[in-house]
């Protein structure tokens, strides 16, 4: 049994780790012996084919047994040591060595069975085969298992002064004398091993599958633990909040509706249904709102905080960057200024002070940056919160702005449509709304993936839909030449070339170190016409709105993730009129090219998403530091969802009492 050790026992109660071993493991995030249990190794090594020793190559390491016909330990020149056995077997000899670690010689004999694992070493013609350092292993008479040959065996991560060999003997003793402390959950594991099972086949499977079940097992564990803490929030939040009525009377939606240009679509009213029936419900509303760039999620936000301002509630939006915000801000008061209704802007640039924000008689929309969440921004009678671009926002910061008021309902948006592991992982609390369908009206939009010598007749085709009033775009990975990296194009070092090039159609250049109010002016140019060319960076990724923008050329397209290619290729294809975009690459990899190919075979958002998570992960989809991604030691975001939604079934269940 295991005595007196826990899993929370410090490492140093094992025998044979010391404190600096304990610095060393800690290196590793390993501090308990319940972290050591769940070390995962880097891969397997299936080291169970014994070879003839005369079948030993230079070129792949291979396991072979014999018998140690000499031992020698020998000082060579400068102090150095040498110790070698030759191993014997009925087909051959060979000479294994270890310099500097005369140590070796107390642990090997002539006429010991030993196994070794390695490569021969490329020597002198002529010289004899030998392996330098192998892996070894004694054969003895105790039916004692094999930990380094002989076996599938783990190879860990390590750090400076951590050797392999010693932390797989570490792992191995401490599971055979402490797997007995871990404890089996309570819920049903659906066909996967048992816990037990799963870390002894993480480390030392039977056969190479066992690790895959194994690590499934460990995941779906992780993904448990998460889903009970995702509903337990939601079912706290239930349990101690009451939602402010914001269901509304019709008095502001009904004029809004028919001052619209358009008609809604089948799925903006389904969604503002939705919506509705949480703003008039028991409980906080806490809904996710997806929608493909151009699918009208602003429209439904906006009936969102007409209901919310008709019951005599405050609404704020907040936008990730103060461009936005500010065309937030136009479109808003656009729409509700003649509604008789209060639209402020708060942002970091541009503050009011809270009694003139808000007023006491008269609902108020405050659009705003992440300056309404700092400690000097006070809500009064907030009834909802809208995000937009929900991830470029934190859970924490979600959070912060919802600790300010009391339990106000939230909707947050994202354009970015969200891969469903992701979805049930990061926005699990909340309920999940998608606008799957766009306006109609829009013109045809192609993306084309194209290398730098085609410039001369992207030029050309650019400067023809100029003539007939169109607008463009051309977006560069970088602001200024900082990057070493070479031919990585900067929006600043290019300006000059394009400005000429373009002529004489007016060129404006728009990145995120110019002053707010020169952004302002230059989106205000290229809005109203003034500037035909805009050259950016991904500052204009989102919401930025000018129907009459057709074209757009991404340089170093290769630079950017799919979904940030995407969203910026959402800013065209708003009009009547067809769109290109064209994404310039070097076309150095094949593996870059058949990314950007996807681009070229869809439009649809999800898809995009999808091929996203799979090429690059989850950390770089959402930003790990701020997006509250859990830490998966065994899940994997990409390939997951079927363990994710048994998890979230599983969960569900349990934390309703079933």
């Amino acid at each position: 049994m295991s005595g007196e050790v826990s899993l929370e026992s410090p490492l140093v109660d094992l025998p044979g780790v010391s404190p600096e071993r304990a610095g060393q493991l800690a290196r590793l995030k390993c501090q308990s012996l319940g972290d050591l249990l769940l070390l995962r190794p880097r891969r397997m090594e299936d080291r169970r084919d014994i070879r003839p020793i005369s079948e030993l190559s230079t070129e792949e390491a291979a396991l072979t047994r014999g018998r140690i016909a000499v031992a020698d330990t020998r000082r060579l020149r400068g102090g150095r040591t040498l110790f070698e056995f030759v191993l014997e077997d009925d087909s051959g000899a060979i000479h294994c060595r270890w310099w500097n670690l005369g140590y070796m010689a107390r642990y090997f004999h002539v006429g010991d069975k030993v196994l070794v694992y390695g490569k021969i070493s490329a020597g002198k013609k002529g010289a004899k085969p030998a392996m330098d350092h192998p892996e070894t292993e004694i054969i003895r008479d105790d039916e004692s298992e094999p930990v380094h040959v002989d076996r599938i065996v783990p190879v860990y991560p390590l750090t400076e002064g951590l050797a392999q060999r010693w932390l797989r003997a570490t792992i191995a003793r401490a599971l055979k004398a402490h797997l007995d402390l871990i404890e089996e959950p309570a819920y049903p594991a659906a066909g996967l091993p048992s816990r037990r099972e799963a870390l002894q086949q993480m480390h030392f499977p039977d056969e190479l599958e066992q690790t895959e079940a194994a690590r499934q097992r460990l995941a779906f564990d992780e993904f448990m633990t998460l889903q009970r803490t995702l509903r337990r929030r939601r079912n706290n939040l239930q349990k101690n909040s009451r939602a402010l009525p914001c269901g509304g009377d019709g008095r502001f939606t009904g004029p809004f509706l028919k001052t619209l240009p358009f008609q809604l679509t089948d799925a903006q009213n389904t969604v503002s249904l939705e919506i509705s029936g949480d703003l008039g419900g028991q409980y906080p509303m806490r809904r996710l709102l997806q929608g493909d760039v151009g699918s009208g999620k602003t429209v439904v936000a906006a009936l969102a905080i007409l209901r919310t301002l008709e019951s005599g509630f405050n609404a704020l939006l907040m936008a990730p960057t103060e461009i936005l915000a500010e065309q937030h801000h136009r479109n808003f008061q656009q729409w509700l200024e003649p509604l008789g209704l209060r639209v402020r802007l708060h942002t970091g640039s541009h503050k009011e002070a809270a009694e003139s924000l808000f007023h006491r008689d008269q609902p108020t929309v405050v659009i705003g940056t992440h300056a309404l969440f700092q400690e000097g921004f006070d809500q009064e009678r907030v009834g909802l919160v809208v995000i937009d671009e929900q991830h470029k926002f934190g859970v924490t910061q979600r959070d912060q702005l919802l600790r300010k008021g009391q339990y106000p309902h939230l909707l947050a948006m994202t354009a970015t449509p969200i891969p469903r592991t992701l979805g049930l992982t990061l926005y699990g609390d909340l309920d999940s709304s998608v606008l799957n369908e766009m306006p109609t009206g829009r013109g045809t939009l192609r993306t084309h993936v194209r290398t730098p010598d085609r410039w001369p007749r992207i030029l050309d085709f650019f400067k023809k839909e100029l003539a007939a009033g169109r607008q463009a775009y051309v977006i560069f990975p970088r602001v200024d030449n900082e990057d070493t990296a070479a031919g990585i194009k900067a929006v600043n070092a290019e300006a000059k070339r394009l400005t000429r090039e373009f002529a004489p159609n007016a060129v404006g250049v728009l990145h995120g170190r110019l002053r707010p109010e020169e952004k302002d002016a230059v989106m205000t140019q290229f809005a109203s016409g003034e500037l035909q060319v805009l050259l950016a960076t991904s500052v204009v990724e989102v919401g930025v709105n000018v129907p009459n923008a057709t074209l757009m050329l991404i340089e170093n397209a290769d630079q950017f993730g799919l979904a940030q290619l995407h969203q910026l290729r959402g800013r065209i294809g708003r009009g009547a009129n067809d769109s290109h975009c064209i994404l310039l690459t070097q076309g150095k990899t094949e593996e870059a090219n058949e990314r950007l190919k996807i681009l070229e075979q869809t439009r649809d958002g999800f898809e995009v998403a999808e091929a996203d998570l799979k090429l690059r992960g989850p950390g770089e989809l959402v930003g790990q530091e701020q997006s509250g991604l859990p830490a998966l030691k065994f899940g994997d975001l990409r390939h997951d969802l079927p363990l994710v939604e048994l998890a979230r079934n599983i969960a569900f269940d349990i934390e309703a009492g079933r």
